[in-house]
């Protein structure tokens, strides 16, 4: 009798846990958002109704962790810097996305090393986002 070995899991999205665990944190990114004062400014951004942010942040995430493509199956290449530009993203916006992205991490069990790995490309892919200079936020 052979005993099968598990392969390596290999893509940021299947070490998260598929599409369960990117919904769970797309959920708690913007129930954060909606609770913690700390993000009041990036709560602001987002308009009154969440629903459609939700929904296509959780498309969006499934494909750029390396899973399913379903963002990019409705809507086409995402565009993110066109996309975000009627928005206002300066320092403190980013930095804000960050953290609540980071603490929906935490609270939902991304592992650790997945954690930071994360960390680093939100960070530097919010940080693209930027369209505010420090002079403008001032």
């Amino acid at each position: 009798m052979k005993i099968e070995e598990k392969r390596p899991l290999g893509t940021p999205f299947e070490k998260i846990g598929g599409e369960p665990k990117v919904q769970a944190l797309v959920d708690r990114f913007y129930d954060l958002m909606d609770l913690e004062a700390a993000y009041a400014e990036l709560r602001a951004e987002h308009g009154n109704v969440l629903d459609d942010a939700r929904q296509k942040l959780f498309w969006f995430l499934c494909g750029w962790l390396g899973g399913p493509q379903h963002y990019a199956e409705r809507f086409g290449h995402p565009r993110l810097r066109r996309r975000h530009m009627p928005f206002r993203i300066g320092l403190l916006e980013r930095d804000q996305w960050v953290a609540c992205m980071d603490q929906a991490m935490g609270e939902i069990g991304v592992p650790g090393a997945l954690r930071s790995h994360l960390r680093e490309a939100f960070f530097k892919t919010a940080d693209f986002m930027r369209n505010q200079s420090e002079a403008e936020a001032l």
